[in-house]
């Protein structure tokens, strides 16, 4: 991964450093608010488009989880097949539902 992040702004290369630290209980989240899939149905794509937005939504208080979804439904649009941007959104919304951000 160092290698794909090594021109990449700090933001970027810390957000997708602890994204993929946390990589496994995100799956986890995730896998918990699938209904009627498993994650290894979800597009490598979307997956991680998920990871990021859940990783901001309970982890960085600097970003409004609103903000979080809505940046992950916008990439599925532009990235992703045509039923991504709901799929991602109803996802991420039950997964952060009640969620304040920041919380580790």
């Amino acid at each position: 991964m160092e290698d794909l992040l090594v021109d990449s702004k700090p933001f970027t290369r810390e957000l997708a450093t602890r994204v993929a630290a946390d990589s496994e209980r995100l799956d986890e989240i995730i896998s918990s608010h699938l209904r009627g899939w498993t994650l290894d149905r979800i597009a490598p794509l979307e997956l991680n488009i998920m990871r990021v937005a859940l990783y901001e939504g309970l982890e960085m208080e600097e970003v409004p989880i609103e903000v979080a979804i809505d940046e992950a439904v916008e990439t599925a649009k532009e990235y992703c097949g045509k039923d991504a941007p709901g799929f991602v959104n109803g996802v991420l919304g039950s997964a952060l539902e009640g969620a304040s951000g920041g919380t580790g």
